[in-house]
């Protein structure tokens, strides 16, 4: 059997891999919150990018958690296309659970569907990507630890899409992630403690990709694209905010006609009387 080392470069990828499992809750959080305030066509898109972010966050913790993981007697490499569809089942299974409850009139059944339907998908996204694990020898799991993992991530999950609902401030959604974050790690690194590795020493070349050559360049664009979608959803502006704009522009055109002279029309007053 051989040696498993899940940090090999030490503490640098556990702390990086948290910190993007914190970024894409946060975000998804902040973007399920501005979507239940929101109707039609602007709800759909806050809810699409709630489900990108959560589920490249979830992605992205799990891959950067694993530029750490080596076996010792054997390299490691990936099948591209199926590390690829696991990215594509995370965004997916996510959007099945935010429009549950972004859509969802009975909030608590909502919420018990969404959080089992987006647990059982963050799982299937971490079992997905250790079947893409290419090596010289054979990789078995300890089923016990497995359905640990799988009841850690519905149980995160739900926990998530709860705050979504309940928690709009944007300390409360803070802590909210930082807890999502923890959650999200501890199923990932629960589901690592059930891998056991038989090494088959061989020097036949292993197909794939290596973790330099995919996976890293990968997890830094998408890692990249939640920061950069981050920046954008803290910029604009709340439902509330836009609301408080209207208000006070009408405002200040109701203080224009009291002040002004006799046969003065504001620019609205004059598209109200052209229209």
């Amino acid at each position: 059997m051989g040696h498993l080392d899940h940090a090999t470069f030490g503490w640098l990828t556990p702390a990086l891999s948290y910190a993007m499992a914190c970024v894409g809750a946060a975000l998804g959080l902040r973007c399920t919150v501005r979507a239940l305030d929101a109707t039609g066509r602007s709800r759909r898109n806050w809810l699409l990018t709630a489900a990108s972010a959560i589920g490249t966050g979830i992605w992205t913790m799990h891959f950067v958690a694993m530029l750490g993981f080596g076996v010792t007697g054997t390299d490691i490499r990936y099948d591209v296309p199926l590390t690829i569809l696991s990215l594509v089942v995370a965004m997916a299974v996510v959007g099945v659970g935010v429009f549950a409850v972004g859509y969802g009139r009975d909030r608590v059944r909502s919420l018990l569907i969404g959080g089992l339907t987006t647990g059982v998908g963050v799982a299937s996204m971490h079992y997905m990507g250790m079947a893409a694990l290419r090596l010289h020898g054979e990789i078995r799991f300890d089923l016990l630890l497995v359905g640990l993992s799988v009841v850690i991530a519905v149980v995160a999950a739900t926990a998530a899409l709860w705050a979504a609902l309940n928690i709009h401030a944007p300390a409360a959604v803070a802590v909210a992630s930082l807890v999502m974050g923890a959650a999200v790690s501890s199923m990932h690194y629960t589901g690592m403690l059930a891998v056991g590795v038989d090494v088959a020493p061989s020097t036949a070349t292993l197909p794939g990709a290596t973790v330099m050559q995919f996976i890293f360049p990968l997890a830094v664009g998408l890692g990249s694209y939640l920061f950069i979608t981050a920046a954008f959803v803290a910029l604009s502006p709340t439902a509330k905010e836009r609301a408080a704009y209207a208000s006070a522009g009408r405002l200040t055109d109701e203080r224009a006609v009291d002040v002004a002279p006799p046969g003065f029309r504001t620019a609205e007053s004059v598209r109200t009387h052209a229209s």
